[in-house]
């Protein structure tokens, strides 16, 4: 399958993660995905990162300079995110297709009566804030586009199930992502077209993807190298799986496949403002175990 994104530079941020990853590969190289056959996507990459790039090593010894740079930044700052976006990609041409895929998730579970203003303002500063400091500079940089470059405009941002839902312990995280997937999402949708036309917004929402601990009150999940040993636990694949239909849980590719088709104008060309939820139709969260109900 054509998705008519040929030579169109996508920048993804975050991309050294396993969702990040995975999206870069994709936007790549030819892949067969639940027995779908794809063509060579032959997009180019700005592949951003922020503390190492050596995952994305092999990617760039596979493609050459010519398909694929990485660019180190800070997005939290501001000046890292406009140094990113105005860094010269000789024959990349102007962004068309931005991925937000960046972001942190604060390890402990800090109830809101004990979140510090520091760490509710660390939060967002690096999933929201940074969000919108990205995502500000694209479009700058798009006003100057040509306008065969603007008709493949898109923005792809990565919400998560506790924008939805919530997430005990991590107000700050769910307070984040929901900002993201419906007000900065409704808004940028209508702002997009003053400026391309033809340009699209859409959130792609998975479950968590990052983990630092055990506590199986976490669910709705993304099999990366982040989760694969909390995984190992029964109790927390089973908190996990217990509200979704499709009982098993989702890989980085089940979220790239969703980000690079609803990028595509080819097959998404009249998709705009919609969060897709990649969590095998979950319902909700478990908020009790049994000895906790004292009936």
């Amino acid at each position: 399958m054509d998705l008519a994104l040929n030579d169109v530079h996508v920048l993804v941020t975050g991309a050294s993660g396993g969702i990040g990853l995975a999206t870069c590969r994709l936007y790549l190289t030819a892949e067969t995905y639940s027995g779908v056959g794809l063509e060579e996507q032959g997009a180019k990459i700005t592949a951003h990162y922020n503390t190492t790039s050596s995952t994305l090593d092999p990617l760039v010894a596979e493609y050459g300079p010519t398909r694929v740079r990485t660019i180190q930044a800070n997005l939290a700052q501001e000046e890292d995110a406009i140094r990113m976006m105005n860094v010269k990609t000789e024959g990349f041409g102007a962004v068309q297709v931005l991925v937000v895929n960046h972001g942190y998730y604060p390890p402990n579970d800090v109830p809101v009566s004990r979140m510090t203003l520091a760490q509710w303002n660390s939060t967002m500063n690096s999933n929201l804030t940074s969000s919108f400091l990205v995502v500000r500079e694209y479009l700058r940089h798009l006003e100057d586009a040509t306008a065969a470059e603007k008709d493949k405009a898109a923005i792809v941002m990565i919400g998560s199930t506790a924008g939805k839902y919530g997430e005990f312990g991590h107000a700050d995280y769910s307070a984040a992502k929901s900002g993201m997937m419906y007000g900065l999402l409704m808004t940028l949708k209508n702002e997009i077209v003053k400026i391309a036309p033809k340009g699209r917004v859409n959130c792609i929402a998975p479950g968590f993807h990052i983990k630092h601990g055990v506590d199986a009150t976490h669910v709705g999940w993304v099999k990366t190298p982040m989760a694969a040993h909390a995984l190992e636990n029964p109790e927390i694949v089973y908190r996990a799986l217990a509200t979704m239909p499709l009982k098993k849980v989702a890989t980085p590719g089940d979220v790239a496949t969703q980000v690079v088709f609803v990028s595509s104008t080819a097959v998404s060309g009249h998709v705009s403002g919609q969060v897709i939820m990649v969590e095998g139709g979950m319902e909700g969260r478990l908020l009790n175990k049994p000895e906790d109900i004292v009936l």
